[in-house]
């Protein structure tokens, strides 16, 4: 294992376009995967993210670079973010753009093969 990995997320391991088109780019580091979206107005996980997967969302950390998002988690509470805001999401909750902008953000999760399927 090097002692030093770089990459950049113009150039990603992974892409995932979804239902609606919005996109996803992710690098896969050792420990996490960085992830940039690209989400349209209209955009909701449960949604567009959900069904193509076949699993729960899963728990991540993100911050957002443009537009604003929605988040709720299982338990109901809601919380809206927007640029400059940062977030922690426990598994099983959702999220969706607000507004007529595309939302912008970055996550990190815990490390995935650049094979496997999300």
């Amino acid at each position: 294992m090097p002692d030093i990995i770089a990459k950049n997320i113009s150039t990603p391991d992974r892409t995932w376009t979804f239902l609606d088109g919005s996109t996803r780019s992710v690098v896969i580091l050792d420990s996490v995967a960085i992830g940039r979206g690209e989400y349209r107005p209209g955009w909701r996980w449960s949604e567009h993210v959900g069904p193509l997967s076949g699993k729960p969302a899963e728990a991540h950390i993100g911050s957002i670079l443009s537009g604003r998002m929605g988040l709720k988690s299982p338990d109901g509470q809601e919380v809206t973010v927007g640029p400059g805001d940062a977030f922690e999401l426990k598994p099983d909750c959702d999220a969706w753009v607000i507004g007529d902008e595309p939302c912008i953000a970055l996550d990190v999760v815990k490390s995935i093969s650049p094979s496997s399927e999300r």
